[in-house]
């Protein structure tokens, strides 16, 4: 761990460094997926085989990419009852979530007595990845897929990476057919956003791609933006944990334990905190902790890199350097946590209070657990229902509202010297 304290002379120096780093942008990663965004553009099928082979040991034809009706099924037998339970469990306030936040079409009158408003349509065919490797992220299918299926989109598409042995593995299958996938692709990284956003003589182009993946992933989803739309940048995990005295030291290092056990290297882990004492109990624990977790030496890589202790002056000096952050995941355990959390604008996810640690909202909670990392909270938002509704505005004059309008847009179009802008409404009105 990296320990900062506001008394350090170089204090404000290494804050400064500190939140202007971010896991989203890496020259090195940037160039070799813009390789990969290339070739399987130019190569389609052939190069996602070769990529497939180099990347997860996998060698397929193109016939076996997607996953086949009975492997779905077969998934769905080895499903174990409480497995079945859990999904329902999540499934269920993930719906219920989600449907609260449905947009709806509206319609007003505007000043000329026309009729405006808005529609919403669900997107007809959405790109969906489920991060696979080392920890398969079932939960994801849930998160993400679920959405898809209330939003009403008729064409669901998931990639998710392979095992060496050309298998997915079957909890993924069977939590994605569930939620609603209509596709599923043996396909992951770089490639399967490559896929997704060109098309391939198997992979049929999609309208938005949706997800979230490690630091290759993100930044292909960045760079085939205007080819396709995007939902956010949710990549490599994230928590900051902004605390006072009153935060119990186990539950605070348990949690950053929790976010930096993904283990890819790019995982950032942060304690905000006012008291000293605090400080030093969480660093015994994250010491003492990982003896007992099973994935305890990719945590040490995280946390050696980019896990952080920092005591700041003062809570508000604390919120300050939050929102600079803007973590993927923000936990609040303060007094008055609920007024705590009205001051932080740029967190993905907000959680309140010593038993509302991260991972419910990973799991079970509702909420998508999809969010911007790498400080792109500043700028975006988790990811919603809405964003698998596509927003169309909706006009309709009649002749004598149209007369109404008539004036003010004879002006605009005389200002911008467009004469045929204003014959358009004129001749109407005659």
């Amino acid at each position: 761990m990296n320990t900062i304290r506001y008394t350090d002379a170089s204090f404000a120096k290494r804050l400064r460094e500190l939140a202007a780093a971010s896991s989203l942008f890496d020259p090195v990663i940037e160039q070799r997926t813009q390789a990969i965004l290339d070739d399987v553009r130019t190569r389609g099928d052939a190069a996602l085989l070769e990529l497939t082979e180099r990347f997860d040991g996998a060698t397929l034809t193109a016939d076996q990419l997607p996953a086949t009706q009975a492997e779905l099924v077969a998934a769905s037998l080895k499903a174990d009852d409480s497995l079945r339970a859990a999904m329902a469990e999540a499934g269920g306030n993930i719906t219920a979530f989600a449907r609260k936040s449905r947009r709806k079409d509206w319609q007003t009158r505007n000043s000329h007595g026309a009729t405006v408003g808005e529609k919403f349509d669900p997107f007809q065919r959405v790109g969906i990845y489920i991060p696979g490797g080392t920890a398969p992220l079932v939960s994801t299918a849930l998160m993400t897929v679920t959405l898809a299926k209330v939003a009403g989109c008729p064409e669901i598409v998931v990639c998710t990476p392979c095992g060496k042995d050309g298998s997915i593995n079957p909890a993924i299958l069977f939590a994605a057919r569930a939620a609603g996938a209509t596709e599923v692709y043996r396909v992951g990284g770089a490639q399967a956003i490559a896929a997704m956003a060109y098309g391939t003589a198997t992979i049929k182009r999609v309208q938005k791609i949706f997800g979230p993946g490690n630091a290759y992933v993100v930044t292909a989803k960045r760079l085939v933006v205007g080819h396709v739309a995007i939902d956010l940048l949710p990549g490599p995990s994230e928590l900051l944990v902004l605390a006072d005295d009153t935060a119990n030291p186990r539950f605070v290092a348990a949690d950053m334990l929790a976010q930096a056990e993904h283990g890819t290297g790019h995982e950032r882990v942060w304690l905000v905190t006012t008291a000293g004492k605090l400080l030093k109990s969480v660093a015994k624990e994250i010491a003492r902790q990982p003896a007992k977790l099973a994935r305890r030496d990719l945590i040490k890589q995280v946390l050696d890199r980019n896990g952080w202790l920092i005591q700041v002056k003062t809570l508000e000096k604390g919120v300050a350097l939050t929102n600079q952050l803007a973590p993927e995941h923000c936990e609040v355990m303060t007094r008055k946590a609920g007024d705590v959390s009205r001051r932080i604008v740029t967190a993905g996810a907000i959680f309140l209070g010593s038993y509302s640690p991260t991972v419910l909202g990973d799991y079970v909670a509702g909420p998508s657990h999809t969010l911007p990392t790498g400080g792109a909270g500043a700028s975006f938002a988790g990811l919603t229902i809405d964003q698998f509704q596509r927003r169309t505005s909706v006009v309709q004059y009649d002749r004598t509202s149209l007369r109404k309008a008539l004036s003010a847009v004879r002006k605009f179009a005389d200002i911008e010297g467009l004469s045929a802008h204003g014959k358009s409404a004129e001749i109407r009105s005659t």
